[in-house]
């Protein structure tokens, strides 16, 4: 746990000490703003429908640009072999990297309270299925993240791990958008794959332990891949 912790202060650092924190924050807080303040009158309801339909789509890109130089600027900065020689598990390094990718996600996350907060003093908010809005958000940024320090871990080059990321994240976003030409027998399979299904019945207001089951398993097997990435390059 104290080489977990202290990877993850180390890369927290990396992302507060420098510009892209608060960049990565600003840029989120603007886009998800502009479309709440743009559309929360034209939709005339009291509820957080509007963010919650736009910010799926900007994880899209949000999450990959957190993620690409978790590995890959290790990588091609060289202190990457020299982080694999310490007597540090690949484990610890994947979950203290990803750890601080999360809390970055989350600090941008939080501040959109503030909108549900404007919307309860608007209107008879279902504060219910707000918070699950919320734990929804956070899985499923969570699984992005995790799928994008996969990516990271398969290149030297921050670029490709972007667009790595972002065809992986986008292919599991797509997934529930293409049920209608896929055979009978592929629709129940594919759906349960789809992230955006599983977001869409915890936004309803029901936290179904089926769902987070779905995300942890996502999360868990692509640091699997990632730890597994990492050893492989050990051995070269």
């Amino acid at each position: 746990m104290n080489n977990i912790r202290t990877i993850f202060l180390r890369e927290l650092r990396a992302y507060f000490d420098a510009p892209i924190a608060y960049v990565v924050i600003i840029a989120f807080l603007l886009v998800t703003g502009w479309f709440f303040t743009t559309n929360f009158f034209v939709v005339g309801q009291a509820d957080m429908r509007v963010v919650f339909g736009i910010v799926p789509f900007i994880f899209l890109f949000f999450t990959p640009a957190i993620t690409m130089r978790l590995i890959s600027e290790e990588r091609k900065t060289g202190t990457m072999e020299l982080l694999v020689t310490m007597p540090i598990s690949d484990v610890s390094i994947i979950a203290g990297k990803y750890l601080a990718a999360l809390t970055l996600l989350t600090a941008a996350v939080l501040p959109t309270i503030i909108y549900s907060v404007s919307v309860a003093f608007l209107g008879n908010m279902d504060g219910g299925a707000t918070v699950a809005g919320y734990i929804g958000l956070v899985l499923m940024g969570a699984a992005y993240l995790a799928i994008g320090t996969y990516g990271s871990s398969l290149t030297e080059s921050q670029v490709v791990a972007f667009i790595v990321s972002f065809f992986l994240v986008f292919g599991f976003f797509l997934l529930d958008k293409i049920l209608y030409i896929l055979p009978n027998w592929l629709v129940t399979p594919v759906e349960y794959l789809s992230i955006e299904h599983h977001f869409q019945n915890i936004q309803r207001g029901v936290v179904d332990s089926r769902d987070i089951v779905y995300y942890l398993t996502l999360i868990g097997l692509f640091l699997f891949l990632s730890a597994r990435s990492l050893a492989a390059r050990r051995w070269k």
